[in-house]
């Protein structure tokens, strides 16, 4: 049995509509000497952003797994893989936003970020329940999903607007 839990759907969609919002108008106000340019810059950056939200958690009955993208992995976010056997325990760290990260410690005091912008997190968090016996109720996401759906409504705004003021 292998469970794939991928990249929040409203994460992906927040960063995704930021990026469009932030440098959808750059092509049309370049230079027409930085026009090639600019174009391509913006659909490397798409390119780059979409790819970097694809990173998913596979979990298994022996171990579970972070796995990344090419590009995500030569921007410094490495894969790993955890034997459940592995976990000493839990940690939680405080945010400078005033909410908590987690991180499995290993039995040789090495920390791995637990993920938390993935979906059916709390499936996620009963499996390693299940998996290492470590308490898992307290964790949740991050940041609070009204944050991700509030920053996509207003990059979609901007993106909106700059369609509207292109147009006239």
């Amino acid at each position: 049995m292998t469970r794939k839990f991928k990249t929040l759907f409203f994460v992906k969609s927040s960063l995704i509509t930021l990026y469009l919002g932030l440098t959808l108008p750059i092509p049309f106000i370049s230079i027409e000497e930085l026009r090639i340019f600019s174009i391509t810059a913006f659909v490397m950056g798409f390119f780059l952003i979409v790819n970097i939200t694809n990173d998913y958690v596979e979990i298994s009955h022996e171990k579970i797994c972070y796995k990344t993208t090419f590009v995500s992995n030569f921007l410094g976010r490495k894969s790993w893989e955890l034997h459940w056997k592995e976990i000493k325990l839990i940690n939680s760290y405080p945010t400078s936003q005033g909410s908590k990260v987690y991180y499995f410690i290993t039995f040789d005091n090495q920390k791995f970020l637990v993920p938390q912008r993935i979906e059916n997190i709390k499936e996620f968090m009963l499996l390693i329940f299940e998996k290492t016996g470590i308490k898992t109720e307290e964790m949740n996401y991050i940041s609070p999903l009204w944050t991700y759906k509030l920053l996509t409504l207003l990059s979609l705004f901007m993106i909106i607007g700059e369609m509207i003021s292109f147009s006239i």
